[in-house]
């Protein structure tokens, strides 16, 4: 008897308790801070689709429309802010990227992105660089980058 009693107990706070939980958890503030895509000024491009950004950080699109070399700059693929990229911005995981750009790095038909050890680098390092396409956390973006807005 004392076993039902308390499972019936359990339960009630269960059914209580989860909605107070929940709740809860949509007041604590949220980790993802926005990704900005970013291109060098020169290209003169203000949007890019989704299937266009995934191939281009896939690396297989290799040419911009005006036919400068793509440079792709990505964060340590261990990072937070590439990761939050990966699965909010391009709606990948980090790991599918990495095959990709292992796949073509071992088979020798292609290169992987250059790696930027911070927001700050990767702002300079695609502002410097014809061709250059990154991502920073918003608070990062200036004017030596184009900002460039992502549709689907």
């Amino acid at each position: 008897m004392q076993y039902h009693t308390a499972m019936a107990l359990h339960y009630r706070l269960y059914v209580l308790a989860a909605p107070l939980v929940m709740a809860a958890f949509a007041l604590i503030p949220s980790s993802s801070i926005a990704q900005q895509v970013i291109v060098n000024p020169s290209l003169g491009i203000s949007q890019l689709d989704l299937p266009t950004l995934r191939a281009i950080f896939g690396m297989r699109m290799l040419e911009w429309p005006n036919g400068t070399r793509v440079i792709p700059f990505v964060m340590d693929p261990s990072s937070s802010v590439h990761t939050r990229f990966a699965k909010e911005v391009l709606q990948v995981f980090p790991y599918q990227l990495q095959q990709a750009w292992d796949r073509l790095v071992f088979s020798g038909t292609g290169q992987a992105p250059l790696v930027v050890s911070s927001p700050a680098e990767m702002r300079r390092r695609v502002g410097q660089t014809p061709g250059g396409i990154g991502y920073v956390p918003d608070e990062y973006a200036s004017d030596s980058v184009f900002p460039v807005e992502v549709v689907e």
